[in-house]
């Protein structure tokens, strides 16, 4: 019986998995086409490695979260991560999520997405047990290419533009945004026109 009820909670844990992967990602038209969502191997095998983790088997656990980073195409979650339910992840490609990130429900990454650390020579003098990575909350969106760093918290339902750089804390509700590209300034003066090659050059009046 005790069987029975872990086998339907794993079942009705993918299913759920597979309906965010539906809800989110407009290209996919149903669950069997969810299936192969890339970051799915990395999700569930983290899933397996976290309570390892915890109970001191490190080294199996990273081998676990490993072989998710392989299968997964580049999605790179460190055992130690809490992760809440509803994690989606668009594409999976570099994504990194440190030791001690915490992540809250129906949190949505985007491919080269980064919650790290904010430098090995800064961690060191760090007490020990003082975190090192960010806690995302309920909601959180962080767009391609941002990076949060340090234990900074990022409030429920915040949005993290893309290639955005987060180093201090972010209210709930909050919007960072990086800096938009700039075009250059046109010039008022007329185009100059091309001479057409093997073309004469004009000769001034004599």
């Amino acid at each position: 019986m005790k069987r029975r009820s872990r086998l339907s909670l794993l079942r009705n844990r993918v299913l759920a998995d597979l309906r965010v992967v539906v809800e989110r990602d407009p290209s996919v038209r149903g669950l069997p086409e969810a299936v192969l969502a890339p970051y799915l191997p990395a999700l569930w095998l983290h899933r397996l490695a976290h309570p390892l983790y915890l109970r001191g088997h490190r080294s199996t656990a990273r081998v676990m979260t490993l072989v998710g980073r392989m299968l997964s195409g580049g999605c790179d979650i460190h055992p130690g991560a809490r992760i809440g339910s509803g994690l989606f992840i668009d594409h999976a490609c570099a994504v990194v999520i440190g030791e001690d990130a915490v992540l809250g429900s129906d949190v949505t990454l985007y491919h080269q997405v980064t919650l790290g650390a904010v430098g090995w020579w800064r961690d060191r003098t760090r007490p020990p047990g003082e975190r090192r990575h960010p806690t995302l909350g309920d909601g959180v969106v962080v767009g391609a290419g941002a990076s949060v760093l340090g234990p900074v918290a990022v409030g429920d339902g915040a949005f993290i533009g893309a290639h955005a750089l987060v180093t201090s804390e972010v209210p709930a509700g909050g919007r960072v945004l990086a800096a938009g590209g700039v075009l250059p300034r046109q010039s008022s003066a007329p185009p100059r026109r091309e001479r057409p090659h093997g073309a004469a050059l004009d000769r001034e009046p004599t």
